[in-house]
């Protein structure tokens, strides 16, 4: 029996030896590429045993992942991979007298958090993955975090493992006492052996480990073995800590957990530079913080590039670096450090914050520093590989002026930041690891770099683990004594090396299977698009995805919604940017834009763009969906959803010739043949057509003639006609009209209905979307080119006008002129009209933000306009509806768009007060609350004109 056949046989959970599968398990957060044999997902503890024991009798390695998050390579491997992230996700119990609880290896950090946070309590160790990432993985890595200078490592806060072994023994570890095999288990004997080696090595080594090992807080290169010491409490669970999966399995854990900080207070000071910020450090520990962290300016200058919004005003002081000090107590305490701070040489500024969200704000840019970091302003890409290197923090400020100097000397550019209070730097490289000489030179200055740290008292891993990116490197820093310590320790527990091989002991070169190495060569791949922020290279645009996983994330922003659907790694925007890399090189996927597998991989993503502004490095996978239904199906037949749904315009403009026909055949007993001939879910209703459409509304209307703006003048706006607007919801239009003439506009509209061609783009009907495109902006230009603004009332068709429309059409300077005078409503008017007074709304208001609007436009106006209409105005932040246009509306879709839906919008609308208006400017959004919970919304026009419309009532009365 074959391996695949032998682990279907005896696993319980599920098997996945599929080449999609194997291409979205070939690379985590690291440089590194390993494609598995296959992925197992067991179902339980004993299922892990099961899944081992069969990849033993066939002498197969076994790599363990939790979320893939890992940046030193040690979540890859050519084995097979166990991922304990999809079921192994219990809390077994929670003890809050002990302040400790039990969990599986796959809970996240924050649910943990969630589950205690009755008992006042909270799992210390938060790394910034802390969303996503697993227990088990960051007792593999013993992870750190921001809130490390207080509550330290993972390390610190474990108090017993129930581990497995690769020859089926499974053990209970802690301090204080030998490992125990667990109950029924007959491996008694090998318990007692793996004891026994454990301390015939403490004897021979016991004065290595004293000197070499445990110097400073975070020296995670190599083993804890330290912890084996008798003084340390001969800890074993705790030596396994950062072990990287290279000796045993976690199948469950007993962590500490911490009392959850009553009165936290963020004292953010600026500097000239970094290397001043790490000076003042030791300082700064005297006042027992509860984190430290550190970043420079030029994490922001991505920021200001891609999502200025995102920073939090009036927070950060004037400089170049900050630290960010979290403190814990009274305001005088924080008041006290800020006072001191400020009289210290190369601060530039103080400022203490008490407010938890503008909090938050700032520690959401540090804790996306990873994919921040990764790519400039100007496109250039940095890599990890001398991401987590630390020292005391003593010397942080002269490691960090010498490593300054390493970087000129090798002519590499780096963003800093990372956990200044322990000691330990982020830093992202530019290297040029594509070429022979490129990688030469990495290798070249990994060994630097390795000297330099233990030179200042480091080490090269503070927090992610050696992995395949530093093992190489512990030679630097360890005796060859230590490095027989650590041979024989995994020699105690692997004795045949099938766990993790590769990792801190007999290790490759750190250049060793490099994804973007020399010797992967991209194929190349035709594209329609224009891909301009990537040089019109599919190749560099689905490059950008780096592995961070913020898109596994299952709260807050958008990205991904199939993700929170389904958790399945194919349906995030990881997992899909992987199999398109695969693609891309050829090996696995095989058949280019023709690959089943990237049709898979793709299929549920609703194109929402979320990850355009939530992925910290911008991948666009809407966008790339696009170029694969347009390479897939250029010249042949496509499904029948393409032609009901990309041709909607079309169909609309025939429909509005006799409505009443239209939505008659679209009703009963025609509705099911009419929804299988269009690929539409039968569980879906069709929309109505309006009895008249906007256009047609303007063109009979009377002239009210409107207000006139301060002076007299009524400036002229031209109010784009989309599909949705004109033929779907032609009231939505007319609100718009009355609010624009109420603030002192004069309205034009275009004479004829044109589309820009969203639903064809959607669809990857490229050349099709291009020609109505080009028609509309022929449309729009003269308006604009006279000065004339234009509002767009439909979000994804604004969206379209100010970004896609160059993707489509290139760098054209009447694309350009349209794409600059395109505006939201609410954008118009915060911009030329705010001297405007809008009517009283009152009461609350819950904005529903359309998907494409929060990745191009963003909602601040909208809330703006509100709250200046006297509204309790806030965002949902509950992600996407789940309709997503078309995608929704798709045959096969639908069960994902409901569950989409009821994982965030449905749950806050229903949260929401009973009294407030759901403001959603997206037709797709309406539709979707209206048709899943029969919920009344509103587009932001339709609530001013309602507002004005009782002003008037008001004011006559």
């Amino acid at each position: 029996m074959d391996l695949q056949a032998d682990l279907v046989a005896h696993v319980r959970g599920d098997v996945d030896f599929s080449s999609r599968r194997r291409a979205e398990y070939s690379s985590d957060a690291s440089n590194y590429r390993r494609t598995p044999r296959g992925v197992v997902y067991p179902a339980d503890r004993d299922d892990v045993a099961a899944a081992v024991a069969v990849c033993a009798r066939h002498d197969v390695p076994v790599t363990t992942r939790g979320s893939g998050t890992s940046i030193a390579g040690n979540a890859v491997g050519e084995g097979v991979v166990v991922d304990l992230s999809r079921y192994l996700t219990r809390i077994v119990s929670v003890d809050p007298e002990a302040r400790t609880a039990t969990v599986e290896p796959g809970v996240i950090p924050d649910v943990l958090n969630s589950a205690v946070a009755e008992h006042g309590l909270r799992f210390g160790p938060d790394p910034s993955t802390h969303g996503r990432c697993t227990v088990g993985g960051m007792i593999g890595n013993d992870s750190c975090g921001s809130h490390s200078v207080a509550w330290g490592r993972t390390s610190d806060n474990v108090v017993a493992l129930e581990v497995l072994c690769y020859d089926g023994t499974r053990l209970s570890v802690g301090a204080g006492h030998e490992p125990a095999a667990e109950d029924g288990d007959a491996s008694g004997g090998r318990a007692g052996a793996i004891h026994a080696g454990l301390r015939e090595l403490v004897d021979r080594h016991r004065a290595a480990l004293r000197t070499e090992l445990g110097r400073f807080s975070r020296q995670v290169s190599g083993y804890g073995l330290h912890h084996l010491l008798p003084e340390n409490g001969s800890d074993l669970a705790r030596a396994l800590v950062g072990s990287e999966g290279t000796c045993a399995i976690v199948l469950s854990a007993t962590v500490r957990l911490v009392p959850v900080p009553r009165e936290e207070r963020l004292v953010v000071a600026g500097f000239d530079d970094s290397v001043a910020a790490a000076d003042v450090v030791p300082r700064v520990l005297e006042y027992r913080p509860l984190t430290c962290e550190g970043m420079d300016d030029r994490i922001l200058d991505v920021l200001r590039a891609r999502r200025p919004e995102s920073i939090p005003q009036g927070v950060l002081p004037e400089g170049t670096a900050w630290l960010l000090i979290d403190v814990d107590g009274p305001a005088e305490r924080a008041d006290e450090l800020a006072g001191e701070l400020s009289g210290m040489a190369g601060v530039r500024g103080v400022t203490t914050v008490a407010d938890p969200a503008k909090r938050r704000a700032v520690f959401k840019i540090r804790e996306d520093g990873s994919g921040l970091a990764t790519r400039s302003p100007d496109g250039t890409m940095s890599w990890p590989g001398w991401e987590d290197a630390a020292v005391p923090p003593r010397n942080l400020g002269a490691y960090l002026r010498d490593f300054h100097h390493l970087l000129d000397e090798y002519g590499l550019f780096g963003v800093v930041y990372g956990h200044f209070g322990e000691g330990c730097l982020h830093v992202r490289l530019d290297f040029d690891l594509s070429s022979e000489r490129g990688v030469r030179r990495f290798e070249e200055f990994m060994s630097a770099a390795a000297l330099l740290v233990v030179r200042h008292g480091g080490a090269p891993s503070g927090e992610h683990g050696d992995g395949r990116a530093r093992s190489a490197q512990l030679p630097a820093m360890y005796s060859a004594e230590m490095l027989t310590a650590f041979a024989e320790f995994k020699a105690i527990w692997d004795p045949d090396n099938r766990m993790n091989p590769g990792i801190i002991t007999d290790p490759d070169r750190e250049s060793a299977g490099l994804r973007m190495g020399p010797q992967n060569t991209w194929l190349p791949l035709p594209t329609s698009l224009e891909l301009h922020e990537d040089g019109g290279s599919i190749g560099t645009a689905v490059h950008r995805c780096i592995g961070v996983g913020k898109c596994l994330n299952t709260s807050g922003g958008v990205m991904c919604p199939s993700y929170r659907a389904t958790r399945n790694e194919k349906d995030s925007t990881r997992g899909r940017a992987r199999v398109l890399q695969e693609m891309i090189l050829g090996d696995v996927v095989t058949d280019g834009w023709q690959s089943e597998e990237v049709g898979e991989a793709l299929d549920l993503c609703l194109s929402c763009k979320g990850c355009k502004s939530d992925c910290p490095v911008g991948v666009d996978m809407a966008t790339y969906k696009t170029e694969y239904l347009y390479q897939r199906y250029r010249g042949k037949l496509r499904p029948a959803a393409h032609y009901s749904m990309g041709w909607l315009p079309s169909l609309a403009r025939l429909a509005s010739r006799m409505p009443r026909l239209a939505n008659a055949i679209s009703a009963a007993p025609f509705r099911g043949a009419l929804k299988r001939a269009g690929g539409i879910a039968p569980e879906r209703e069709l929309p109505r057509f309006a009895e008249r459409t906007f256009l047609d509304w303007f063109a009979r209307r009377p002239d009210t003639g409107g207000a006139a703006r301060p002076g007299g003048t009524r400036p002229t706006v031209l109010l784009w006609a989309d599909t949705f607007t004109n033929y779907f919801s032609p009231q939505v239009g007319a609100a718009a009209v009355e609010v624009l003439e109420a603030a002192g506009f004069e309205v034009l509209v275009p004479r004829r209905a044109r589309c820009c061609g969203l639903t064809w783009m959607s669809t990857g009907q490229l050349d099709t979307a291009r020609r109505k495109l080009r028609r509309s902006i022929e449309t729009a230009a003269p308006h604009v080119e006279a000065g004339v603004p234009m509002v767009v009332l439909e979000p994804s068709c604004a969206a379209l006008f100010r970004s896609d429309a160059t993707e489509l059409l290139g760098d054209d300077p009447d694309v350009r002129a349209v794409s600059g005078a395109t505006h939201t409503l609410a954008e118009f008017l915060r911009a030329h009209a705010s001297d405007w007074t809008p009517p009283e709304v009152g009461g609350s208001a819950r904005v529903q933000v359309h998907c494409h609007q929060h990745a191009i436009m963003g909602a601040s106006a909208d809330e703006g306009v509100l709250r200046a209409a006297g509204a309790e105005a806030a965002q949902l932040d509950a992600g996407c509806c789940g309709l997503a246009g078309n995608f929704g509306f798709e045959r096969g879709h639908y069960e994902t768009s409901r569950l989409v839906a009821e994982h965030g919008v449905l749950p806050a609308v229903r949260a929401a007060p009973s009294s407030a208006a759901i403001v959603a400017d997206g037709f797709s959004c309406r539709t979707q609350l209206d048709q899943l919970a029969g919920m009344p919304s509103a587009h932001l026009a339709e609530v001013l004109a309602d507002g004005l419309r009782a002003q008037r009532g008001q004011q006559q009365g």
